[in-house]
C-alpha cells in the first residue's frame, strides 16, 4: 500500500485503495456526511459505508434521508441505559471484523469521540491507511492516531440551522462541506488559520537533502505525519504548492526538471 501522505497535490489520481467508512451516528452529524464523501475519492472507494446508533430514537431521524441518499447502511445498537457507551462498542467491533477480513486498504472513522483512539492505533498496526473525520473540538490523542484527520466544519462559516432542521438540531453546531470554497480572483481562498510554524520548520528539517533543499512531495508527507489534520484549504490555498509559493516570507522555492521524465518539480527551503 502506498505511503498516506505520498500523494500531496495529487488528489485526481484514479482511486485503488478500499475503505471502510464507519459513521458515529450518536457524535456525527448528517450534514458533514454529503462533503465526506465527496471527499472520500481522493483516499480511494467507500467500499463499505456503516453508521451505527439508535435509530429508534426521535433524536436520530434526522439521518433517515442522509442514509436513503448515500446508501449508507445502518447499524441499530439500543441504548439498553443513558450515560454508556454500546454505540461505541458495536462499531469497534464490526470495525475488527472488518480488520480481520482482510478486504480493506483502510478505514474512514467519523466521530470526534477520542475513545476512537486505541481503535486508529490498531487499525495502523496492520499497517493500513487510517482516516479520522470529525469537528475541531476533537482530542489531539484521536487526530494524532489517524494518518490524516479531516475536519468537518472547516470550510464554512457557521449557518443557522433551517426551519426544518430547528426542532431536532438547535445546539448542534453546524457542519461544514469539504468542498473548496470558491477562490478569489489571486487564486487564494479567504484563510481560516495560522500555520503551524513550528511543525513546518521540523518537516522541513526533516525532508531536506544534503543541499538543504526539501523535495515538495517529501515536506508534504513529513508535514502531515506530524499534522494529521494539516489541509493547505485551512490556510487559505487550494493546494500545499500554491502555499508554499504564496508565502515567501516562510519558503525559499526553487523549480528543477526530474531527472524521469523532465518535467518541473518544485522544491523550498526555510527562509
Amino acid at each position: 500500500m502506498a505511503n498516506p501522505g505520498s500523494d500531496v497535490d495529487a488528489t485526481s489520481r484514479e482511486p485503488t485503495h478500499r475503505l471502510a467508512v464507519l459513521i458515529d451516528g450518536d457524535n456525527a452529524q448528517p450534514r458533514a456526511i454529503d462533503s465526506l464523501l465527496a471527499d472520500i475519492p481522493r483516499f480511494g472507494v467507500a467500499t463499505v459505508k456503516r453508521i451505527y446508533g439508535d435509530f429508534t430514537s426521535p433524536g436520530n431521524a434526522r439521518w433517515k434521508e442522509t442514509l436513503h441518499k448515500h446508501a449508507i447502511k445502518p447499524v441499530q445498537q439500543f441504548a439498553y441505559t443513558s450515560g454508556k457507551n454500546a454505540t461505541d462498542i458495536t462499531l469497534v467491533i464490526d470495525a475488527m471484523d472488518l480488520l480481520y477480513a482482510r478486504r480493506f486498504d483502510g478505514f474512514c472513522l467519523v466521530s470526534s469521540d477520542s475513545d476512537f483512539t486505541g481503535l486508529a492505533l490498531r487499525i495502523r498496526e496492520e499497517g493500513l491507511l487510517v482516516l479520522g473525520v470529525g469537528e475541531r473540538k476533537t482530542p489531539e490523542a484521536f487526530r494524532n492516531a489517524c494518518h490524516r484527520f479531516l475536519l468537518t466544519d472547516a470550510e464554512l462559516s457557521p449557518a443557522a440551522p433551517s426551519s426544518k432542521d430547528a426542532s431536532t438540531e438547535i445546539s448542534t453546531p453546524p457542519a461544514m462541506p469539504r468542498q473548496e470554497p470558491p477562490p478569489a480572483s489571486n487564486g487564494k481562498t479567504p484563510p481560516k488559520h495560522a500555520l503551524p510554524k513550528a511543525s513546518i520548520q521540523q518537516a522541513l528539517a526533516q525532508s531536506r537533502d544534503d543541499s538543504g533543499w526539501s523535495h515538495l512531495g517529501k515536506f508534504g508527507s513529513c508535514l502531515k505525519q506530524l499534522q494529521p489534520g494539516f489541509d493547505s484549504r485551512h490556510y487559505g490555498f487550494s493546494k500545499l504548492s500554491n502555499l508554499v509559493k504564496g508565502k515567501p516570507d516562510l519558503f525559499l522555492t526553487r523549480e528543477a526538471p526530474s531527472g524521469v521524465n523532465g518535467e518541473k518539480q518544485l522544491y523550498l527551503r526555510a527562509r
